[in-house]
């Protein structure tokens, strides 16, 4: 059983999400290249230093759910029930995360990250990152016995897959189709 966070981890918390919360609403008004760090703290009431002992960079305050996301995609491996598919669970998890990244509101983010070419090489780095953890979790578990080529290119598709349906004009279609795809390609894998 997991112990409820303390006050201090409640309030560290809440000071990141105040510092992220802040820096893209200012980002959104003013642009992303307009604002700095600096200006970031100082909406913030809190200093330079605290902004970055949450945040290591400025890409990484438009990108504050990088760590959450990387998190829930390895654990539809680590913790899915010992006699569920993987594919399902992935796939499930994808749809979820498509949903958050297409809820209403997102657009002028999503606008915003792709006016920017230092927000897309950061994105692009996050989700080579999040493949490389991917196919660690896939090449780690026992019962999935497949080779490390197999698990790399699992978890660059499923990568892929998220990112193809954010930007579709039907997102849940289209991780379904690629899903479909990667289905097939895990079990042509299979020993």
């Amino acid at each position: 059983m997991t112990e409820p966070p303390g006050r201090r981890e409640r309030k560290k918390a809440a000071t990141r999400q105040k510092i992220a919360d802040t820096a893209l609403r200012l980002f959104l008004e003013r642009g992303y290249d307009a604002v700095g760090i600096r200006d970031v703290a100082a909406e913030s009431d809190v200093a330079v230093t605290t902004v970055f002992s949450h945040f290591a960079s400025k890409e990484a305050l438009v990108f504050e759910r990088d760590q959450d996301f990387e998190r829930r995609l390895t654990r539809a491996v680590t913790d899915r029930p010992p006699r569920e598919p993987l594919i399902p669970a992935l796939h499930r998890e994808v749809q979820a995360l498509v949903r958050h990244c297409t809820a209403e509101g997102s657009a002028p983010v999503r606008r915003m990250i792709e006016g920017s070419p230092a927000l897309r090489k950061y994105e692009e780095s996050m989700s080579l990152r999040h493949a490389q953890a991917l196919a660690a979790a896939l090449a780690a578990d026992p019962h999935l016995s497949r080779s490390a080529t197999a698990c790399q290119a699992t978890a660059r598709f499923t990568i892929d897959a998220y990112a193809l349906a954010c930007q579709a004009d039907d997102p849940e279609a289209t991780t379904d189709e690629v899903f479909r795809m990667i289905k097939a390609a895990w079990e042509a894998t299979a020993p």
